[in-house]
């Protein structure tokens, strides 16, 4: 898959970063289904079919710091509203390098596609794969541009123990491409905690907008 958010991503991943110079660009959606915005360092990327002109419009009109506005409530609301899609939350965008070798933790794969993890996923992701391990999940597949990203869930009781960080570990194992991505809640310190333990590096903050 080739896009400008494709290339972004990609440069990002080797640690190339779009110039810090307060900027907003305005970048064509990658395909139908994924439009939203990308806040590195002192520059944002908005990845929607919408005038360039009426972005930066909507962001002056914010009154917020420039460095910011992009990630601001007025201007997420006027976008989702603009594109006609609505928004879960901001999420802190995070990346790592694949590993050679099979993954640190037993697994067994779930290719039920009418498995609720599995159907879930299939909402957001293309290409989907789906791994159990001890009351956890791993879920691996392709979503923004096509970038192959992962996400993990441990149940409470089974906690504590390490598992989190071996899940996220095997995705770098798993992964098909040269790099794997992560999504997490800002405020979920632990979920924080272990992708970055896992290896897991800070790239920008994510605010995606799912078509109603």
């Amino acid at each position: 898959m080739s896009s400008d958010v494709t290339r972004i991503l990609a440069a990002a991943a080797r640690g190339e970063f779009p110039a810090m110079d307060g900027g907003t660009a305005v970048v064509p959606a990658p395909n139908r289904r994924d439009a939203g915005v990308l806040a590195f360092t002192a520059h944002s990327v908005v990845f929607a079919d919408v005038d360039p002109e009426w972005v930066r419009a909507e962001l002056a009109a914010t009154g917020s710091d420039p460095l910011a506005a992009s990630m601001n409530p007025r201007f997420l609301v006027r976008l989702m509203e603009r594109t006609g899609r609505a928004m879960n939350t901001v999420d802190l965008l995070t990346v790592a390098d694949a590993l050679p070798g099979p993954p640190p933790v037993e697994l067994r794969e779930i290719e039920d596609p009418g498995h609720p993890r599995v159907a879930r996923a299939l909402k957001y992701r293309d290409e989907v794969r789906v791994w159990a391990a001890d009351g956890s999940v791993l879920i691996l597949g392709r979503r923004v541009a096509g970038r192959w990203e992962a996400a993990i869930e441990v149940e409470e009781e089974v906690r504590h123990r390490g598992l989190g960080r071996a899940l996220a570990t095997a995705a770098r194992h798993l992964t098909p491409g040269p790099v794997v991505w992560a999504q997490q809640s800002p405020g979920n310190a632990r979920s924080v905690r272990t992708f970055q333990a896992a290896g897991y590096r800070p790239v920008a903050s994510e605010a995606l907008l799912i078509a109603r």
